[in-house]
């Protein structure tokens, strides 16, 4: 047993993404093989969790493939479906209905004959879902995240944004301005004195303070309306991203917005169709007609992308349908009963699991190499869920990112809790004795020498 660890590279158990992001060299094509090397490296010995593809729908159960092509299954908590609507009746039949009137394609921006009555029903839908908000769709939810901030932050204005706002804010953000400032995660304080010092700085200018509702890679969520009242003492406009928990949480289904009244508190909502609602997209919800016109033709991801196809737009739109229904109010019942349940199993099973309820449960697992032993044999023993390493996460903070579904049962909790503590054990002892191993042949050459 002991061979078989020590012929794991030390180099396929550290580094990261990181180390390959800015590589030097006057060839574009040749200086980025650092990077294939190191994840070869990685995949040979099984260690490469990334790109991986079902063969079957992504329902509680599925079949899949590594992105080698090897085959397997299990209980998959590795999806993003919430509600478990992707393959819900009659997301299909709308779908399917759409394809006989529209065909499969928008072909052409939203500012270009794009929009299809699909699209202009569910913006509607939106609209009366958000109470009465002007509403703009975009293709992805990752489109609507840059638009928003590139749509309406110019080069002299400043963001300011919590350190762990997703990449499509980020980027967003840097297309817009040099003037960013972070501050730290969930940090009040921080965030008062760096609205403070630019606002006295620069009484001129906008300042935008960018949050999520739900913060994806550790499940916790902002005070919402201690932010709104810093940014009305600041003078600054408030933007609220809300892919992981509109439609998924609260009893109406308004997710943490809802649950702390504060619906009217964000002066732009972002939200993504891809959590939740069963299709690629995304919309940007203001609360003027002028906000909303604008946007369609200074955000550039609106502009020029072409607009949601009509077969996602009724796909959505049968959603949106559902989670305003009882129906969604049953699943979202359902899918926060399997929350709980699997938080309290992890803890009786002595995982750690991170952050407050939701759909999204991350277990800690600590440093990268052992977060990859514990990715394949996770794997290998029926379960599916996502590692997430560094720098997504802080430097020996690798986790699993266990996503939730209401169709979920308790036996596939029970069962995936069972292997989860198997491969996270095992990981353990894999780590140390390929330690070891490498630590004797170090001290071995040494002494040879």
């Amino acid at each position: 047993m002991s061979s078989h660890f020590e012929s794991v590279p030390e180099a396929a158990l550290t580094g990261s993404l990181r180390d390959f992001r800015s590589p030097e060299g006057p060839d574009l094509m040749s200086r980025i093989t650092g990077f294939y090397d190191w994840q070869n490296l990685r995949r040979e010995h099984q260690l490469w969790p990334y790109a991986r593809s079902t063969s079957t729908a992504p329902t509680a159960h599925c079949e899949a493939r590594s992105d080698i092509g090897e085959a397997f299954s299990g209980i998959n908590f590795g999806s993003q479906d919430y509600l478990s609507l992707s393959s819900h009746p009659a997301l299909k039949e709308a779908a399917i209905k759409a394809i006989g009137e529209y065909g499969v394609h928008s072909a052409g921006s939203a500012a270009l004959l794009g929009n299809t009555a699909n699209s202009l029903l569910l913006e509607q839908g939106l609209s009366e879902f958000l109470g009465g908000r002007e509403v703009v769709l975009y293709p992805t939810g990752w489109a609507a995240g840059y638009g928003s901030v590139q749509g309406f932050v110019r080069a002299n204005d400043h963001v300011v944004m919590d350190i762990l706002a997703h990449s499509c804010l980020q980027e967003g953000a840097k297309a817009a301005t040099q003037n960013i400032h972070y501050h730290g995660h969930l940090n009040l304080d921080a965030l008062a004195r760096k609205l403070e010092r630019i606002r006295s700085a620069d009484p001129d200018n906008g300042i935008m303070v960018v949050t999520e509702s739900l913060f994806s890679m550790h499940s916790d969520t902002p005070d919402i309306g201690a932010m709104r009242a810093l940014c009305d003492q600041f003078g600054a406009t408030l933007l609220v991203d809300c892919a992981h928990d509109l439609g998924s949480i609260g009893d109406d289904g308004l997710g943490h917005l809802g649950l702390q009244n504060m619906m009217d508190a964000a002066d732009i909502i972002i939200g993504s169709f891809s959590k939740t609602f069963g299709s690629n997209g995304g919309f940007i919800a203001v609360k003027t007609k002028a906000a909303a016109e604008y946007l369609k033709y200074y955000s550039a991801t609106h502009t020029f992308s072409n607009a949601l196809s009509p077969v996602q737009a009724a796909s959505v739109l049968a959603a949106l349908n559902i989670v305003r229904s009882e129906e969604g109010r049953t699943l979202r019942r359902k899918l926060m009963d399997n929350i709980l349940y699997l938080r309290a199993q992890m803890a009786k099973a002595g995982l750690e699991t991170l952050g407050d309820p939701s759909p999204i449960v991350p277990v800690r697992l600590g440093l990268e190499g052992v977060g990859r032993f514990a990715s394949r044999n996770l794997m290998a023993l029926g379960g599916i869920a996502n590692l997430v390493e560094y720098p997504a996460v802080p430097q020996g903070g690798a986790r699993f990112r266990f996503q939730v579904m209401a169709s979920h049962t308790r036996a596939d909790i029970d069962q995936v809790v069972r292997v989860l503590a198997e491969a996270m054990h095992n990981a353990d002892i894999e780590y140390r004795l390929g330690h070891e191993g490498q630590s004797d042949a170090v001290s071995g050459a040494t002494a040879a020498a």
